[in-house]
């Protein structure tokens, strides 16, 4: 949180402090109370200390309204019974599930998302004091959210760009849950399901694609292998002890793989002659 946003949470904190003077009926009420303590002192001691964890803070309501100086915590702290009540307020970080949203993209089609925040109170009094249940109302608010963001983006962007997303979530929550005193920490992308009709396409055209990239593939290793064979035959040609060398290296292979093939080598030359005769 910034310099900025720090200032405005202390201005909203002193604008409710500075309405809830409790005026002269209020002050001889707690008087009254603070008299009743007294007199049923050491036993009223159990009824005014009150103790808050570590991870906790307590807000304080005397005769309904909220004491200055904001939230009181961690540790002890004391209240007059029968004019002041307090509300404990959990300060960690808390995660819940978005449930899963059907929603229409920007080119029509219909996708299942899902996913996850994460978010603390951050000023436990606006928490309190602005809003009836903070908690229900950033998992309604989460839900929303999550539909108008992906509403604006087409398949292709919801399937390659979910950081961008996400942060783009998180901004729009956070702004939207400060005057609750709520901080969105984090929203993740958990999973985008497709229906089963788009699955078989898509998984057709991505099938269809490496095929022909195989083609390709195929079709210039034969091409290459081509011109190797040409090199060869090039090269054989100069030279005609080449190809008896290369045939006794093909019948060297042939004697290893142990099998019961003969070969009998007959020139071309022989046939030639019978040929003619």
């Amino acid at each position: 949180m910034d310099l900025r946003e720090s200032r405005q949470l202390q201005k909203r904190e002193h604008q409710i402090a500075s309405d809830n003077s409790i005026g002269f009926c209020g002050w001889i009420l707690v008087l009254f109370s603070l008299l009743l303590s007294l007199l049923t002192f050491p036993l009223s001691i159990w009824m005014c200390i009150k103790i808050v964890k570590e991870y906790e803070r307590a807000i304080i309501f005397r005769l309904g309204r909220i004491l200055p100086g904001g939230a009181k915590g961690p540790g002890l702290f004391l209240i007059l019974p029968c004019t002041d009540s307090f509300i404990k307020v959990d300060m960690r970080t808390i995660t819940f599930d978005i449930p899963p949203q059907e929603v229409l993209t920007k080119d029509s089609v219909t996708v299942c998302v899902d996913g996850v925040v994460y978010y603390r109170v951050q000023n436990a009094t606006l928490a309190v004091a602005n809003i009836t249940n903070a908690d229900a109302a950033t998992r309604l608010l989460a839900q929303t959210t999550l539909r108008n963001v992906l509403g604006t983006k087409n398949l292709a962007e919801i399937l390659s760009d979910r950081e961008e997303i996400a942060h783009n979530m998180q901004s729009t929550l956070d702004s939207a849950t400060d005057d609750w005193g709520i901080k969105v920490e984090r929203v993740e992308i958990k999973d985008v399901k497709l229906p089963q009709q788009l699955q078989r396409a898509m998984a057709a055209e991505a099938e269809a694609s490496r095929e022909a990239r195989a083609k390709v593939i195929a079709a210039e290793g034969e091409m290459n292998a081509s011109r190797a064979l040409k090199e060869a035959s090039i090269v054989i040609s100069e030279s005609p002890c080449a190809l008896q060398l290369r045939y006794l290296q093909t019948l060297n292979t042939i004697a290893a793989e142990k099998n019961s093939t003969i070969i009998f080598p007959l020139p071309i030359d022989m046939l030639q002659n019978f040929m003619r005769q």
